[in-house]
């Protein structure tokens, strides 16, 4: 009986199906984690919100293009243009919170996020079009299984890359020469205090990420990913300082001759262990990543052909 029902009202069924999946997809990429990010609850009601029209976009789609109702693409154009008022939310409110954080995300941090809640409902809106789409060709046991492998991809999409893929991360002992502070052999800064001294003493742990290739060298060199490694350490681990305390603050510096990266960080909590593991699955930014060497590489093969 209701396999009956199914076959005979596609249109239907392709729309519930496909709704009901992208929902699901943006659920499933819907995650606070330790950054507390989207707030509990409420941001999360605005992104399942925004989840749901999307899912309910993209499972209209089918059967409006396949009845010849081409005002179907008008309402997509019209939800891409929602969904870039959403990154431009997520990017105004985190970047009028960040001046309140004591190690801020930084703005390259703060536009990644907002990349990835822009592109996640299109994701969404994907899945539900996929499973739309094979429910009113095929069936609904076709939608069925389109809709779950459009899960698995989702969940593929939300595994980044991290600083592990890009860096040999290695735990260093601090060294105090007098007031000049160094971690390895990567010189970080002067300490005038002796109260800052002993601190970072007792509280401090130091890094040194040695990049894997010329790529990742010029990628870790880049200000904003610095800037979002110390912020997840101070995140999880919590940061050894109060505002107005400059001497306290983490910190990453070059070293100019090896192009290795020196972490100095004052966690709250001093576990060496969850501190190495906070550093390499800082996620890798998309506005830090650089590639110099396929670009030079594509530069020396058209000199040749030319």
């Amino acid at each position: 009986m209701i396999g009956d029902w199914l076959i005979t009202n596609k249109d239907l069924t392709g729309v519930i199906m496909g709704t009901a999946f992208g929902m699901a997809a943006r659920l499933l990429m819907l995650r606070t984690d330790y950054r507390q990010y989207p707030a509990y609850p409420h941001g999360k009601i605005i992104h399942l919100a925004l989840g749901l029209i999307a899912g309910a976009l993209g499972a209209v789609a089918v059967p409006a293009l396949y009845n010849k109702d081409y005002t179907a693409i008008t309402f997509l154009a019209l939800a891409a243009q929602q969904f870039r008022e959403v990154r431009n939310m997520e990017r105004s409110t985190l970047t009028a919170i960040d001046h309140l954080e004591l190690v801020p995300r930084g703005a390259a941090y703060i536009e990644g996020i907002a990349v990835v809640f822009e592109g996640r409902n299109y994701l969404a809106i994907l899945a539900a079009f996929l499973t739309s789409l094979s429910v009113m060709v095929v069936g609904w046991w076709a939608g069925l299984l389109s809709g779950l492998l459009s899960l698995l991809v989702v969940h593929r999409f939300m595994r980044g890359k991290t600083i592990a893929h890009i860096a040999d991360v290695k735990m260093v002992p601090l060294k105090l020469d007098g007031p000049n502070l160094y971690v390895g052999d990567v010189y970080m800064m002067n300490v005038g205090l002796d109260e800052n001294r002993m601190i970072i003493q007792d509280q401090g742990i130091g890094f040194i990420l040695t990049p894997k290739n010329d790529d990742s060298r010029v990628t870790i060199a880049n200000l904003g990913q610095r800037q979002a490694i110390l912020h997840d350490i101070s995140t999880r681990l919590g940061v050894y300082r109060d505002d107005g305390d400059p001497g306290l603050l983490p910190l990453g510096k070059l070293g100019l001759k090896t192009g290795n990266l020196g972490l100095l960080v004052l966690p709250r909590e001093k576990d060496t262990d969850k501190a190495y593991q906070a550093v390499i699955n800082v996620p890798l930014l998309e506005a830090a990543v650089r590639m110099p060497t396929e670009a030079n590489r594509k530069s020396t093969e058209g000199k040749q052909r030319g």
